[in-house]
This record gives C-alpha cells, sequence and structure tokens, in this order.
C-alpha cells in the first residue's frame, strides 16, 4: 500500500499564499509504479474537483480557475509532489486531497486525508 501525508494548508488573506506538501511512503513496489501525482480539492456542498496533476515525465494539468496562480512540482528522490497557491480568493476555499495513479489506471489509486485551505476575503 501507498500512503499520502499533507502538509501546509491553513488560514490565509485574499492575495496570500500557500504552499502544499505531499509525501509518498509505503511499499516501494507502489511507489515505482506511480505516474500521476496531483491535488484535488472539494468544497462545502460541491463535488470533488481536480485542481493540478503532473505525471513522472513532468507533464503537468491545470484546471481552468487555477492557470497561472496555482503550480505543481515534483521532487521523485523524495516522492513528493508540490502545490503552490498565489494570488488567492475566496472561491479557492476548500479540502485540499493529494492523489496518485499507477501507469495502469485511469482513477487516482491513492488518496491523501487532505489539508483545509481557508481564504478570508
Amino acid at each position: 500500500q501507498v500512503q499520502l501525508v499533507e502538509s501546509g494548508g491553513g488560514l490565509v488573506q485574499a492575495g496570500g499564499s500557500l504552499r502544499l506538501s505531499c509525501a509518498a511512503s509505503g511499499s516501494l513496489f507502489r511507489i515505482i509504479i506511480i505516474n500521476t501525482m496531483g491535488w484535488y480539492r472539494q468544497a462545502p456542498g460541491k463535488q470533488r474537483e481536480l485542481v493540478a496533476t503532473i505525471t513522472r515525465g513532468g507533464e503537468t494539468n491545470y484546471a481552468d480557475s487555477v492557470k497561472g496562480r496555482f503550480t505543481i512540482s515534483r521532487d521523485s528522490t523524495k516522492n513528493t509532489v508540490y502545490l503552490i497557491l498565489n494570488s488567492l480568493k475566496p472561491e479557492d476555499t476548500a479540502v485540499y486531497y493529494c492523489s496518485a495513479q499507477t501507469f495502469s489506471a485511469t482513477i487516482p489509486d491513492y488518496w491523501g486525508q487532505g489539508t483545509q485551505v481557508t481564504v478570508s476575503s
């Protein structure tokens, strides 16, 4: 199994910044076959939505709502993915979940426990 542990959430004023981190640990074999890592978020009363993903090769994908404001990066030597959130807006308030997806999967295989991001106006 693989465990994903997020950190870095918190309360910030609109226009501020945060950095989220997610470290993968557990079975080395299962970590090696992870291709895509990413971040999703879920606001109260809404469905979970994709924020950003990054493949082992460095290909990134962003939701239109965060393009130009959020940056995803990955350190494969540390099995860690990061999300820098800039120019935060109140509508970015949500629980942010880290995800990991193996090469053979079409949806994430693993999820973190979530970290709360709250943006005040």
